[in-house]
């Protein structure tokens, strides 16, 4: 048992320095996706309440600082979100997006965590501006109708996929459990009592964990999950090693060492497979 716990004390150390990392991984995002302006010509921006995030800042009026210089393809654009006065003291950190094509504003590098959605529509020359909305997850969707567009305003929704995010979590719970369950069989585990036990330990540790796992990854993404996953992972085998080294053995006359086995392979088996999971179907997080 010793051993087993040294093995996932290294494993959680060699995922520090990548939850610590300053610039490596998935960043948080902004995702609009805009409905109702097919055949519409349009820019679009997020404007901030504060002059920076991450690399991008609002333009201070030096020449060497601008992110376009008079000739080059986007200047106007970019002049046009300049030259715009918000009337709560938002700023343009300069980045905008063509939306025109896809209906959609992707900001997937550190996006302003409160902000304004500003679209500008070239062919009458006119702006359109949204109220204040904040971002609420790690990956925050929006989805913005258009069909009022000419009077100037916009208002926007929450679109996160949280049918789908259940879903998703359920057929995890589901799977993890199966194929614990399907571990214990294979070292040979039988009878009712024994997989009752087995059946509410491992119901109660893969809903608890599974549970917060999704909520680490909605609130702060991949890398910490991926952290939290180790770590958890951890704590959730030397509780069933303990619980089963104390109880199987009086249930089936197995050796305790048995049981911490089983406890060991059953949790990396399911730690892989979440792993798995989450690069084959990465909708389950």
């Amino acid at each position: 048992m010793r051993r087993t716990g040294t093995v996932f004390l290294l494993l959680l150390i060699l995922f520090l320095p990548i939850s610590a990392s300053a610039d490596t991984g998935p960043k948080p995002s902004v995702r609009i996706a805009f409905t109702g302006g097919e055949g519409l010509t349009f820019y679009g921006t997020l404007l901030s309440r504060y002059d920076s995030t991450g690399p991008a800042s609002a333009w201070n009026g030096q020449e060497e600082y601008a992110s376009y210089h008079p000739g080059e393809e986007g200047y106007e654009v970019w002049r046009k979100f300049v030259d715009y006065k918000d009337a709560d003291g938002f700023y343009f950190l300069q980045e905008w997006w063509d939306c025109s094509e896809n209906q959609a504003l992707n900001w997937i590098y550190y996006p302003p965590s409160t902000f304004k959605i500003l679209l500008y529509f070239p062919d009458s020359d006119t702006f359109c501006i949204s109220p204040v909305y904040e971002k609420y997850a790690f990956d925050s969707y929006f989805t913005a109708d258009l069909s009022q567009w000419e009077s100037g305003t916009l208002s926007a929704v929450r679109s996160y996929d949280y049918a789908g995010e259940i879903l998703a979590l359920a057929a995890r719970i589901v799977l993890t459990i199966a194929l614990e369950l399907l571990v214990a069989f294979c070292f040979g585990y039988r009878g009712k009592r024994v997989f009752a036990l087995l059946a509410v330990v491992n119901v109660v540790t893969q809903v608890f964990l599974n549970v917060f796992l999704n909520v680490v990854h909605y609130r702060s993404g991949p890398w910490d999950f991926t952290f939290c996953y180790v770590f958890l992972e951890l704590i959730v085998f030397l509780l069933e090693a303990w619980i089963y080294a104390e109880r199987l053995p009086r249930m089936d006359g197995t050796r305790r060492i048995r049981a911490v086995g089983y406890a060991f392979v059953a949790n990396l088996l399911s730690f892989v497979a979440g792993l798995a999971l989450a690069f084959w179907l990465p909708t389950l997080f």
